[in-house]
């Protein structure tokens, strides 16, 4: 079975309501699976993450995770134009996956919600975007032809999906459908690559 991780971190619910529509688009597709996990918040006195097991929600993500997906859709809030510190610790934590090039050649979209309309939606899918370079990942876009994207007043970019969180905590119809594309062209490309690789 073909496996799509879909890594996020979400701090009031709204990047998981993301990360749930991207797996609906996933497994909209036969033979591919979605795995939703998530990473813990940073300790506020040290760099060392907490070690407690989710409450409730997907579980925390391993390396593990990333080394036995074929495709990867990661997904964070905008903190300032930047992904959030929680996420960007447990990537800063793959070097031992990048030596090999262990996700070289796999699919990778990226998503992220924002609690206004100027606060770096863009430059934060493509702060997620870098890391995943320097792995050698295949970075899936949102094509012009998605009709949703011509029609939001709210979240989508061309980048990845993204949601205006200020205007509703309720994704859109439009953010909703753009994360199901999302979800559906990484599943389909990893497919495909996985045959040829």
């Amino acid at each position: 079975m073909t496996k799509i991780l879909i890594l996020y971190y979400s701090r009031n619910g709204n990047t998981e309501k993301m990360a749930n529509q991207i797996a609906r688009g996933v497994e909209s597709v036969a033979g591919v699976d979605a795995m939703l996990r998530t990473v813990p918040e940073i300790s506020t006195i040290c760099e060392q993450s907490s070690n407690t097991v989710p409450e409730k929600g997907a579980p925390y993500a391993t390396l593990e995770d990333l080394k036995l997906c074929d495709g990867l859709a990661l997904g964070s809030p905008t903190q300032f134009g930047n992904m959030a510190g929680a996420l960007k610790h447990f990537i800063d934590q793959t070097t031992e996956l990048w030596f090999p090039g262990t996700l070289s050649g796999k699919p990778a979209g990226v998503f992220t919600s924002a609690s206004g309309m100027h606060t770096g939606h863009e430059s934060t899918l493509l702060s997620m975007m870098l890391p995943l370079m320097h792995h050698g990942m295949l970075i899936i876009s949102i094509p012009s032809n998605e009709i949703a994207l011509k029609e939001t007043s709210t979240g989508g970019t061309p980048y990845g999906p993204s949601h205006l969180s200020s205007s509703s905590h309720d994704l859109t119809a439009e953010e909703k459908t753009i994360c199901r594309a999302l979800g559906t062209r990484l599943a389909k490309t990893a497919l495909v690559l996985k045959q040829i690789l």
